[in-house]
């Protein structure tokens, strides 16, 4: 017997992304179908979704990584493996200690090995820097190639790791905010990148238009190419150049500001609310220390006072971890 979550086959794809990111799926057991639902094995009881007992199926474990490597590591080497990755597409990337320096193409092999769905093996070189947020990458095995086609609710995305900024763990708060979305809204996107907020907003909501501004230049030539590949022009609209020059010379105001640039966002805050209409939304992302969320929240809303917009923070929320103790947050703002 084993613990199972029912969730609709159109609520499976974010409802799975969650449980891993969070390590409560039971991968020990298949997971099966009923009649337009799935039974999602899950480690304990959960308070956010209704957890029922049903006899599951056990999974045939394949060789673990460590047992792939048993023998090429020493014990020491073993215990400095990564216990997570990041996996866009058809490629994965890895974060390794510099202590598996001198292994890294056997263990991109393993890797490769473990996981039949991946072509190619990544390794992060370079975190995230410059004013594109870019990194870098080195290829361990596998196919040669830092491209590939990624799905998330119901859009495909082209994707170039290293000359666009892409997070796949931001796929839920994606659709979080086009559930949020009201038919008729017209919604502008800051710093849009390759179009997945754009995309994903227009897939599943009743949105009138979907407007996003770029400032790098290959982001933008993807996002174009990504519109154009999900059959979304006439919904989405893309631009290229700075928010702050760009976003007045649209010469308009939309029901929604979408601001996903964490580590700098605030510093566009005045764009945004010159740029929502009254009543209106703003979704400005940061990065904070726990300690430090009380403090940022009043933060925000002085700066909306100073900016003449009475504004109220209707949610606010964690949407993904960024390192020990700091995290992605979102505030949902409300102009009153």
């Amino acid at each position: 017997m084993g613990l199972v979550i029912k969730v609709k086959f159109k609520d499976a794809e974010k409802v799975l992304k969650y449980l891993k990111e969070k390590d409560l799926l039971d991968t020990n057991f298949k997971i099966e179908k009923e009649k337009g639902f799935l039974l999602i094995p899950v480690v304990k009881e959960l308070k956010k979704y209704k957890t029922i007992e049903r006899k599951l199926e056990k999974l045939k474990k394949g060789k673990t990584i460590v047992n792939l490597l048993q023998g090429k590591l020493s014990s020491e080497e073993l215990n400095l493996l990564p216990r997570t990755f990041e996996e866009v597409g058809d490629i994965l990337v890895l974060e390794l200690d510099r202590g598996l320096e001198g292994k890294k193409k056997i263990i991109g092999k393993a890797f490769l090995k473990k996981y039949k769905q991946v072509k190619t093996v990544l390794k992060k070189k370079i975190e995230h820097s410059g004013e594109f947020r870019l990194r870098k990458l080195e290829w361990l095995a596998g196919v040669r190639k830092k491209e590939t086609l990624y799905k998330e609710n119901g859009v495909v995305l082209k994707v170039n790791l290293e000359k666009v900024y892409f997070s796949s763990k931001s796929s839920g708060e994606r659709l979080r905010i086009a559930q949020m979305v009201k038919p008729g809204e017209e919604v502008l996107v800051m710093f849009s990148g390759l179009a997945p907020f754009p995309l994903v907003i227009a897939k599943n909501s009743s949105v009138k238009e979907v407007v996003g501004v770029e400032l790098n230049p290959a982001g933008h030539k993807l996002g174009l190419e990504n519109v154009k590949l999900n059959k979304l022009w006439g919904r989405v609209k893309l631009y290229q150049g700075d928010v702050r020059k760009v976003v007045p010379e649209l010469g308009r105001k939309f029901d929604r500001v979408v601001m996903p640039l964490p580590k700098t966002g605030a510093r566009f805050l005045d764009v945004a609310l010159k740029a929502v209409k009254d009543k209106g939304y703003v979704h400005l992302y940061g990065f904070l220390g726990e300690e430090n969320f009380v403090s940022d929240k009043k933060k925000v809303l002085e700066i909306c006072k100073k900016l003449g917009k009475r504004c109220r923070v209707v949610n606010f929320r964690k949407c993904g971890a960024f390192a020990p103790g700091v995290f992605r947050v979102v505030y949902d703002l409300k102009i009153e």
